[in-house]
């Protein structure tokens, strides 16, 4: 058990928004395990994260509106009442970020928050702004195409290689609703007028960028905190070893590994726009000819594998804890070399499982993969109800999706998606978001 500077009964209490996701659940037991008291704010309270027993309190409200900063002014006054102070604002997920950056006046008088300014939390969060920023700074990104009619995506048909990836700059709304999808890889030019034509109506500018190739170890990320003068406190790098849904998805085993191209690339990037708070950069390598490309930043929030630089005795979300209430900083902020892993268990149990059955994986090489000090996604002695809950309601959507598929179909009865005229096959698989540039996700 980590101890604090203070006793929990004096500590600074930090608000964890998006408690009802992978990165604000590990983010609470960091804390919490170091002796800061958590107060959790949820829109979903059936998530399996919001099961944690180390929140002091959980809150539900949306994080996707104006309601969250009504919540979070309501929790301001309930704390400074009780005469605990301004408490640290932990935003856990991109639109929490966006409101609480957005509203900032009305929330500094109530909490300590990390961020850089308005016009950087905003130009990192689209993609196309950032795009340009990035070419402008000769920072390493794929070509990008931006698309905002037919005639564009013709002529991006004609000029982009394939396979490629189209995506929204930034998710609206009308993109959730339509797909869960984050981004689309192409494999030709009549696939990508088809997409285009389809996905228009979703976002009012589309943007079509080179795929990188590669395979999910070559995918390495940068997590660091930048103090209130802008200097690096933390700063630790790794990469994914696999991912869910294969090749293309999300992280669900990943590693400590030391790598100072992408420490100096994430460096730079932040050092140009006098950034605060913490920050995140993945970037995949390209095995053909070892350059480096930048795919995605992730600003003012702490990232799903973020809590692997912990397991590698970095104290990364607690150097930023430290920070914003003026206690001395953490010794152990250097990087290592060492083997320390973070694993999702769940689905790199699916995912190890696909890679068994492709021939690409064996008995051996998986248990070596598992080796090491270990950060998890979900499971912990401690705190196990948010991994028996996450079990749970795979149980439960595999029964009810064995249900819907045995019972009687009724007469007229609209088909599921996959059988809407496009057959499952011609869906294409979802890949990581990739920011924009030059070519330059997750």
């Amino acid at each position: 058990m980590h101890t604090s500077h203070r006793e929990s009964a004096e500590a600074v209490p930090a608000v964890v928004v998006g408690l009802d996701c992978i990165t604000g659940l590990q983010t609470t037991r960091v804390l919490a395990h170091r002796g800061v008291p958590v107060i959790g704010v949820a829109e979903v309270a059936r998530h399996f994260a919001c099961r944690t027993r180390l929140c002091e309190r959980k809150l539900f409200a949306s994080t996707h509106s104006e309601r969250l900063v009504d919540a979070l002014e309501q929790i301001g006054h309930e704390l400074e009442a009780a005469g605990r102070g301004r408490a640290v604002l932990v935003p856990c997920t991109d639109s929490s970020v966006l409101w609480i950056s957005r509203s900032r006046e009305r929330l500094q008088k109530h909490f300590r928050i990390a961020l850089p300014s308005a016009s950087v939390v905003e130009m990192m969060l689209d993609k196309k702004a950032f795009c340009e920023f990035a070419m402008a700074h000769d920072l390493p990104i794929p070509r990008t195409l931006f698309l905002a009619s037919r005639k564009d995506a013709e002529q991006a048909a004609s000029e982009m290689g394939f396979p490629c990836i189209l995506k929204p700059p930034r998710k609206t709304p009308r993109w959730e609703e339509a797909t869960k999808v984050k981004a689309f890889r192409v494999a030709c030019r009549s696939e990508l007028l088809e997409l285009y034509d389809r996905c228009s109506a979703w976002a009012e500018i589309l943007m079509v960028q080179e795929w990188i190739e590669g395979s999910d170890a070559d995918l390495y990320s940068c997590n660091c905190y930048f103090d209130r003068q802008g200097q690096p406190q933390a700063v630790f790098t790794a990469r994914k070893l696999r991912q869910w849904p294969p090749r293309t998805g999300t992280s669900c085993l990943g590693e400590a590994c030391r790598n100072d191209e992408l420490r100096e690339v994430a460096t730079r990037l932040f050092r140009a726009v006098d950034y605060r708070g913490l920050g995140y950069l993945e970037m995949k390598r390209d095995p053909r000819s070892g350059q480096q490309w930048i795919i995605e930043p992730n600003i003012g929030r702490p990232t799903g594998r973020s809590a692997i630089a912990e397991a590698g005795g970095v104290e990364l979300l607690y150097t930023m804890y430290c920070d914003l209430v003026g206690l001395p900083l953490p010794a152990a902020r250097e990087q290592t070399d060492g083997n320390a892993k973070w694993i999702y268990w769940r689905q790199d149990l699916r995912s190890a499982f696909y890679y068994w059955r492709q021939g690409e994986l064996g008995l051996s090489e998986w248990l070596r993969s598992l080796a090491g000090r270990k950060a998890t996604a979900v499971f912990s002695w401690t705190d196990p109800l948010p991994f028996c809950a996450d079990w749970w309601s795979l149980v439960g959507k595999s029964l009810r999706r064995s249900r819907s598929e045995n019972r009687p179909k009724l007469r007229g009865e609209v088909p599921p998606r996959g059988a809407r005229g496009l057959p499952p096959q011609s869906e294409p698989a979802e890949v990581p978001i990739i920011a924009a540039g030059a070519r330059g996700e997750r």
